[in-house]
This record gives structure tokens, C-alpha cells and sequence, in this order.
């Protein structure tokens, strides 16, 4: 533990936007994983011993274990993401400890990142790319590398929380049928601006062109998309996610994709991440794959670094967190 009247300790397990670094470096004694790779388990141990505070990303456990190594003098969990699957928020609320996270602010980058994704698809980007890079590009072909149309389409959103109306509010300009599933119908108000239709999940599938997915992880929606659900989407359908690798059952994905059960899927998140090279999905060419970049935008990351201090700093003075995960009931 910190002498009385020293600064903070606090670790920060890797390089964030500097809007973040430097009010952390102005109040505490921070020790900054520089390395572009994740601290391994054994490293993250021991570098979190005697914190008084921890900035963590999604790839960092928070478990007892982790909070017996950082010690009892820990204060603070602060997460550099929206998701929090990888804290046990349980444990740290057993130990008096709070946790932070960074949400609204990624909303509508993230809502942009899987309209890129839906384009990409449906007009086969990747693989005009890879074409005209590959020296195949001779002429203009009637037949050449045929997509589906975006406007007019249906889309059906799955997860209708903030991200999932955001990408809602762009389908309509697209003149898109707009169906949506969540785990309880929403209210008129929230649905009837957005032209949104609620359906259950075994209706809303074979009625869309595009299925994107916006859920949280957890056990209810581990493989939510597994070989019975992709069996009941079009086979012209694109399957798009961006919440969590987890949400889809990748083999399943991938015999779909060969099968021609659906026609393409585009993915911002795998499981594992990242993806390894000899996955079945990184051969196919009708899956796009990008890694894990929905938030990648620079002003979205600089304030998710200034709200992450923020709750770092707000927990170390004994403060609420300016935006805490509520701890389990």
C-alpha cells in the first residue's frame, strides 16, 4: 500500500490515446504496458502487485485471482471498453472494489463500422479489391462479381439497444423494411420513429436480407447463431457482427458459408480474437473479417481513454464512478 501522502500506484495495461495517459500520469505513479501485445497472464500479475488502480482492456481477466495479486490496497477497475465479459464484476463487488466502463460514446462508430461491413458485403469489396490486386481485372463483365442490393433490403437487427437503433436510424435511409428482436418488445415510442417491427428471433431470420448483430454476451446469447438459426435465414442473406465473437458459433458459420446455407457474413469480432490463421472462416471468401475495429476511429478512442481515467481517478479519491457497471444484484 501507498504511503500516506504519496501519489496513487496505478497500472495500465496498455498504450492508450494520450487524452487518457496524461491525466492519469498528472495524479499517479502509472506503470504502462508499452508492448503492442497483451501483458501475458504472468506479467499481468505481477505488474498489478501493490496497485492502488487498474486500466484494463477486454483482453485482461479481472478474477479473484487477479485481485488477490493486485492486493487489498486495490481500489479501482477501470475498463477501456463498453464490454465488461472479461471482469468478474461479482468478485471485485465482494471486495468493495467498483468497475468502470466507457459506454455511449462508441454508438455511432460502431453503428458506422457495421454499415461498412453490410456494403462490403453485399457489393463483395474485399474480393473486387483482391481481384484488381491480383491483375484479373481485364474488362467490363456483365456477370462480374454480382452482389445484392442494400436499398430496399430488409434488415433485421438483432439487439435493439443503442447501437442497434443507431444502425437503424441509417437502414432508413436506405428505404430499408426494418425488423428488430430483442429480449422484450420495446416500447412505441423508442420503435414507431425508427419504422421498426419487432419479430421473434425464428420469424425476423428468414425475412432478412441482412441480419446484424448487437447483443451483449452472456449465457442466453452464447451461439445465439448456431446451425439451427443460420438454417432459417435466406440463402442470399449476409450476416453481420459486431458485439461479441462468442455470439456466433464460428463452425457452424463456416460449414454455412461453404454449404451456401447463407451467402456471405461479415465479422469485426471472432472467437478466439485474433482469429488464428488456419480458421476455417479466414479461407472463405464470401467472410469478410476485420479485427475487432468498431470503435477505431480517433476522436471515439480519445474519449473512451478520457472517460476510462476518468473512472480511474474518480475511484482512486474514493469518488462514484462518473460511469460504473452496476454490481450484480
Amino acid at each position: 500500500m501507498a504511503d500516506p501522502g504519496s501519489r496513487p500506484r496505478v497500472f495500465v495495461s496498455r498504450v492508450i490515446p494520450e487524452e487518457g495517459l496524461e491525466p492519469i500520469r498528472a495524479a499517479a505513479e502509472m506503470d504502462l504496458w508499452v508492448d503492442p501485445l497483451p501483458p501475458p497472464r504472468e506479467q499481468l500479475l505481477r505488474r498489478v502487485a501493490g496497485s492502488d488502480g487498474v486500466l484494463t482492456l477486454l483482453t485482461d481477466r479481472v478474477d479473484d485471482e487477479f485481485l488477490d495479486a493486485a492486493g487489498p490496497q486495490l481500489k479501482v477497475v477501470s475498463n477501456y471498453a463498453v464490454g465488461f465479459d472479461n471482469i468478474d464484476v461479482a468478485a471485485c463487488a465482494r471486495r468493495g472494489i467498483p468497475v468502470g466502463n466507457t459506454p455511449g460514446v462508441l454508438t455511432d462508430t460502431t453503428a458506422d463500422l457495421a454499415w461498412a461491413l453490410i456494403m462490403a458485403a453485399a457489393r463483395r469489396l474485399p474480393e473486387g479489391d483482391r481481384y484488381v490486386r491480383a491483375g484479373n481485372w481485364k474488362t467490363w463483365g456483365p456477370l462480374l462479381l454480382l452482389g445484392h442490393d442494400v436499398h430496399g433490403a430488409t434488415i433485421g437487427i438483432v439487439g435493439f439497444g443503442r447501437i442497434g437503433q443507431a444502425v437503424a436510424r441509417r437502414a432508413q435511409g436506405f428505404g430499408m423494411t426494418i425488423l428488430y428482436h430483442d429480449l422484450q418488445q420495446l416500447p412505441d415510442e423508442v420503435t414507431a420513429p425508427l419504422g421498426a417491427t419487432y419479430l421473434p428471433l425464428e420469424e425476423l431470420l428468414p425475412r432478412s436480407d441482412f441480419v446484424s448483430l448487437h447483443v451483449n454476451l452472456s449465457p442466453v446469447t452464447h451461439h445465439l447463431i448456431n446451425a439451427t438459426t443460420l438454417a432459417r435465414m435466406k440463402p442470399t442473406a449476409v450476416l453481420v457482427n459486431t458485439s461479441r465473437g462468442p455470439v456466433v458459433d464460428q463452425i457452424a458459420l463456416a460449414d454455412a458459408l461453404r454449404e451456401g446455407t447463407i451467402w456471405a457474413a461479415a465479422l469485426d469480432v471472432t472467437d478466439p480474437e485474433p482469429i488464428p490463421d488456419d480458421d476455417p472462416l479466414v479461407g472463405l471468401d464470401n467472410c469478410l473479417i476485420v479485427p475487432h475495429i468498431a470503435s477505431a476511429s480517433r476522436a471515439t478512442r480519445a474519449k473512451m481513454a478520457e472517460m476510462a481515467a476518468a473512472n480511474l481517478l474518480a475511484g482512486l479519491r474514493g469518488e462514484p464512478l462518473p460511469t460504473e457497471v452496476p454490481p450484480p444484484a
